[in-house]
Formats: structure tokens, sequence, C-alpha cells
């Protein structure tokens, strides 16, 4: 198993007191009262650039840049000391960004020269463990509400309710909930080498692990042996769990697992790999090191990158024993 501290956007420093969501009265009187609040702005937290690396800002409730925003805020939760923690949405303080991210969004708004608005994905591999599980979660309810304005069921515009963690629609009465939706991301193993592959949409020489949506009907089991026979046509039989990430882009949760191979002979899948290959414990070593002249991972904070580093280090292993794996 894999520390929650090692995994970026997991775990808070906050106590979430669903207890408290539901009282609206109660809520609106605790945001105005010494709380603090989290800056959003079109889904970018704002950041304090210091020299020990970017720090989420807390503004005091009753900041100009957020005392208004109290109906669309989202209580975060409590701190040790009792005191209120909320996201606040602010887009309205300047247009959205107009031109399509990259595959790494730095596009940002500045309000001074060290507080920016910063996409999370850009930076995590350098934000404070607590800060990024909160943002992550933030950043997620915020999208949530962006796509889910209307009830699915008869479509009315829904209303914000329960502190900004449900919706429910005034016409036929449906509750909706944020919605996160469930993926597994699989260190395949031969012996002493692990199965990557590469999205054509990635930059030049980047691979990772494999990962796909679970399915109805499934369990985690069932959709790593689904997923890696289905992109690369490799037989897997025992898999076994390793670690978790929210994965806030925009609604996921990553579901790390380690699952032993018994065929070798990849058969990769066109539509969803540009290219998948075996890679030897030392080659991904020398990958983690920048220093393999044809292979780049995943940059630091993401799951697939802390799971590798985990097997070249030994803290994770593989299943069983894969002495049987055949090919073809």
């Amino acid at each position: 198993m894999i520390p929650e501290s090692e995994v970026s956007f997991a775990g808070s420093f906050l106590d979430r007191a669903d207890r408290l969501r539901a009282d609206d009265e109660a809520m609106h009187i605790r945001f105005h009262k010494g709380s603090l609040a989290l800056p959003f702005w079109w889904g970018k937290p704002l950041f304090e650039l210091t020299q020990e690396g970017p720090r989420l800002v807390w503004l005091s409730t009753d900041d100009p840049l957020v005392a208004d925003s109290c109906g669309d805020s989202v209580f975060m939760g409590l701190d040790d000391a009792g005191r209120a923690h909320f996201a606040t949405d602010v887009s309205h303080i300047a247009p959205p960004d107009q031109q399509p991210a990259e595959f790494v969004d730095r596009r940002t708004l500045a309000l001074s020269e060290t507080r920016k608005f910063i996409d999370l994905r850009s930076i995590m591999g350098e934000i404070d463990h607590r800060d990024a599980g909160i943002a992550a979660a933030a950043k997620g309810v915020f999208e949530w509400r962006r796509t889910h304005g209307f009830c699915a069921n008869c479509g009315h515009r829904n209303r914000l309710v329960h502190s900004g963690w449900r919706m429910e629609c005034p016409g036929c009465g449906r509750q909706h909930f944020p919605r996160t939706d469930p993926v597994v991301i699989m260190l395949v193993l031969d012996h002493d080498r692990v199965l990557l592959g590469r999205s054509p949409l990635w930059p030049e020489r980047m691979y990772s692990l494999l990962a796909g949506f679970i399915e109805p009907g499934e369990t985690v089991e069932e959709a790593v042996r689904r997923e890696v026979m289905e992109e690369a046509g490799i037989e897997v039989d025992e898999v076994r769990y390793v670690t978790s990430q929210p994965w806030p882009f925009p609604a996921s949760l990553m579901i790390g697992c380690t699952g032993r191979a018994v065929t070798t002979r990849i058969e990769r899948d066109p539509a969803e790999l540009e290219d998948a290959i075996w890679v030897s414990r030392s080659e991904v070593e020398r990958a983690l090191s920048n220093d393999h002249p044809d292979i780049t991972l995943a940059r630091p904070g993401a799951v697939a990158r802390v799971i590798l580093r985990s097997w070249v280090d030994g803290v994770v292993a593989g299943v069983g024993s894969s002495a049987s794996a055949r090919v073809g």
C-alpha cells in the first residue's frame, strides 16, 4: 500500500462536517462570522507564489473579492479550531480563457505579482499535500455545477442546496449529487517488466500505465482485466489494489492496481493506443530520473508516476508469480 501523503489530491486538513451542510441559515451566518474562503476563477484556485512553493490563498469572507459570494460558495469543512472554510466562485471578475488549453494548461489570471489563479494540473507536483486535497474537492464540485445546471429528469433549472454539495429540481423534486467517475489504472507486470502505453494525444515520448473507466456492473478486478485486454491484447489474472487518487479533470477517482500478465504478446488497439511496450525496471528507473532517450513518464503528482516509483523502489510488488506467463 502507498501512503496517502505520497499521492497528490489525497487527504485534507479539514473535517468535511457533512452534519452541518443542511442548515442553510446557520451556514449563512457562519460564512459571515470569521470564516475563510478560497477563490476560484473558471476552475482555477488562487495561489500565493512563495519561495517554498505555491500555497492556496484563504481570504477572510469579508474580503471584497468574496464577500458577496455566500450563495455560490461550497462549504469545504472545519479546521482544528472549528473555523469554517469555503470555496467561492469569482469567475465574474474576468472573462474565461479564450484560447484552447494545451495538454497542461499554464494560462493564469494574475491579481498581483505573487497571487495568481493557476490550473491545478500545471502545478500539481509543487502543491502542498494538504492544500491539494481541498483544491481538488472544490474544483470537482465547481465543474459538476457548471455542467449540471438543469435537471436530467424534467429539464428545469436546478437550485443549489446543502451548502453547495447538492442540487434540487424545483420542478420534479429530484436531487442531484456531485458525480465521481471510477477509473482503474494498472501496473501490469511480467516478471521484471511493466506494460506501458502511449496515447496519441500526449506529448512526444510520453508513456504511462494503462487506464480506463469502470463500466456498470463491473468489479475493479474485472475492469482491469477487460481494459488491458481491449487496449493491448494482454491477458491478466490476479489483481490487487494499491492506492487511489482523486483526479478532478474533471471528476474521476483513479483506482491504482497491480495485475499479473498471463500472456505477453501485445496486440494493440490503434483507436486506444499509439504504442504499447514492455519496459524493464531499470529502464523505468532511468525514465523517472529523466535519463531515458525514448521514454518520459507522467509528470510529478500523477498517480501513475507514484505507482511506478513505488515499484522501482520495492514498495509495491507484483502479485503472485508471473513465471507461468506465456507468449500469445
